[in-house]
This record gives structure tokens, C-alpha cells and sequence, in this order.
């Protein structure tokens, strides 16, 4: 499993949200960090990215912009600082008749659990300009977003998860290959790709540091120092990590029981499994499986 792949897998057990938002005259919003990966897509109109840390960006209709790991972040009609900008609110402002400006907005919203640690070690905010005649996909994925957040249909729950996911998939592909693309560097270091590409591949395998030290052909020693320099996560606790996040997604996409889920992420009995799961997402794998999400907007 490649790096932007594993990472997005991570936040399939979240709310998948999307909603179309619009300004007029001297607007902006701030935008507060969450738990979880989010994306703006302008649509109309021109607008400026203001996040901490960073020069004030400009986008025009087209640009993308993505929060990997939710921070903080906002949107205006001019640059400025972005404590200086109101806080957007949770629930829904009444649209203005008439708008300067449009924006499509998507995110995976995590509840409970923990954020890829590649997702964390991202830029707080990434900007996308995708080339729409050699990459007219993203333009489609967006399309079909912007109608999907529309209007309430059946089947919301899947089309919405899907339009999410592939606009974030073609936006990270598309600055992962970007010549000046800075993160994702797990994949940088071939003995560490090959680890994690097992990891991936058998999350119930009983895995222990040795044994992915030869996976990679290093010494204990190093393997465990080079991991956790490059992941951000010593070994096992990426292992505990990742075993977890692929539970949290079948218990959330499927309906398996939990003895199956145990077995199938690397855990001897629902016991343990359930022990750990706790611990990790602070509910049990029942309350999880069952927490009522509110419609995706």
C-alpha cells in the first residue's frame, strides 16, 4: 500500500462532510483545527488562504486547498491576520442571494482515534492548482461533489464518502508529485517502505520488531531509530496503530462480528480486541459501531 493510500485509509472510520459556501462584499471566516483531513475547492470569484506561520496566499477559481491534519486556518476577501477573522460557526448560515465568491468544501472528520502520522507531518495547509487540460479528473470529482451536497438523497452516506476521498486522493497525488512537494517521506527510505508495505499488507500477522528489522535488512537497533525518525511512531505502536484503524474502518463499513474483526487485524479474542480498541478510541467497538453520526453535510 503506497503512503497517500495508507494514510487516507486511516480516516475512512470518520464523518465524511461536504457543504458549498459563499461571500459577498468584505467576507472571511476562520476555519478551527479539528481532528481529521479537509479540503476547499473555489469555485467562483477570488479569495485569499490565511494560515498561521505562512504569508497570506491568493487563489483563483479552480485552486484547491487542503488542511491534512485540520489545523487552523481561514478564508477572506483580502489578506489579513487570521486572528482578525470571525470563527466560522458549527451550524449553517443562511446563504446571500447573491455572491462574489463560492467555495466547495469536503472533510473526514475523526471522533475518536488518532491521525495518520503522515497526515501530521504534512504542511498545515497545501495549495493546488491542477493543469485542467492534462488533468481534467479533479474537475470531475468536484462537479459530481458540488451536485452530491446539493440536495439531501438516498444514498448520501456512500457518494458523499466517495467524492471526498477521491478529490483528496487526486489533490494529494496531484502535489505529491509536485517537484517541490515536502512530506510524505516515509516512502523516501526503501527499508522502511518495504516494513510498512508488510505491515499494511497483514495487519494480523504477530509482527515484532526483529522481524520487521529483517523485512527491512537492518539491525534491530537502527531499524527501530530509523522508524520512528521517518514514521513519527516507534514500530509497535505503529503496528498497534494501524491493527486498530483497520478495525475502526470494518466496524463502521461492515457488519462482521467483532470475534471476525479480532482475527482479522491481529488480535487472539474480542477480549483483547475490544481492551484495545478502548484504549485507542475511547469507545468500545459496539459504541463505536453504533454512534449515531449526523447527515453529512
Amino acid at each position: 500500500m503506497d503512503t497517500i493510500s495508507s494514510a487516507l485509509s486511516s480516516v475512512r472510520a470518520g464523518r465524511a462532510n461536504g457543504r458549498r459556501l459563499r461571500g459577498s462584499g468584505a467576507w472571511g471566516m476562520r476555519f478551527p483545527s479539528f481532528a481529521g483531513i479537509g479540503f476547499h475547492v473555489l469555485l467562483r470569484g477570488e479569495a485569499w488562504l490565511v494560515a498561521a506561520g505562512t504569508p497570506p496566499a491568493r487563489l483563483r477559481p479552480g485552486d484547491l486547498v487542503i488542511a491534512p491534519n485540520g489545523a487552523e486556518h481561514g478564508l477572506g476577501h483580502a489578506p489579513t491576520r487570521l486572528d482578525k477573522l470571525p470563527v466560522f460557526p458549527a451550524t449553517d448560515l443562511p446563504a446571500p442571494r447573491s455572491a462574489d465568491t463560492e467555495f466547495l468544501c469536503g472533510a473526514y472528520r475523526l471522533d475518536h482515534g488518532r491521525l495518520h502520522p503522515v497526515l501530521r507531518g504534512l504542511p498545515k495547509t497545501i495549495v493546488v492548482s491542477p493543469d485542467r487540460t492534462h488533468h481534467p479528473e479533479l474537475a470531475t470529482l468536484v462537479s459530481l461533489l458540488e451536485n452530491d451536497v446539493a440536495q439531501v438523497r438516498q444514498g448520501n452516506w456512500v457518494t458523499r464518502s466517495a467524492l471526498v476521498d477521491l478529490v483528496l486522493v487526486h489533490a494529494l497525488r496531484h502535489w505529491y508529485d509536485a517537484p517541490d512537494a515536502t512530506g510524505m517521506t516515509a516512502t523516501a527510505d526503501p527499508a522502511i517502505a518495504a516494513a510498512l508495505d508488510r505491515i499494511h499488507e497483514r495487519p494480523q500477522h504477530a509482527w515484532g520488531v526483529e522481524q520487521l528489522a529483517g523485512v527491512a535488512g537492518m539491525s534491530r537497533t537502527s531499524f527501530n531509530r530509523r522508524f520512528t525518525l521517518q514514521v513519527g511512531l516507534p514500530p509497535m505502536t505503529y503496528v498497534t496503530y494501524w491493527r486498530l484503524a483497520c478495525a475502526a474502518r470494518l466496524l463502521r463499513q461492515t457488519t462482521f462480528g467483532l470475534a471476525t474483526i479480532a482475527r482479522q487485524v491481529g488480535y487472539s479474542n474480542e477480549f483483547a480486541f475490544a481492551t484495545a480498541f478502548s484504549r485507542e478510541y475511547g469507545l468500545a467497538p459496539g459504541r463505536f459501531r453504533n454512534h449515531p453520526d449526523p447527515l453529512p453535510r
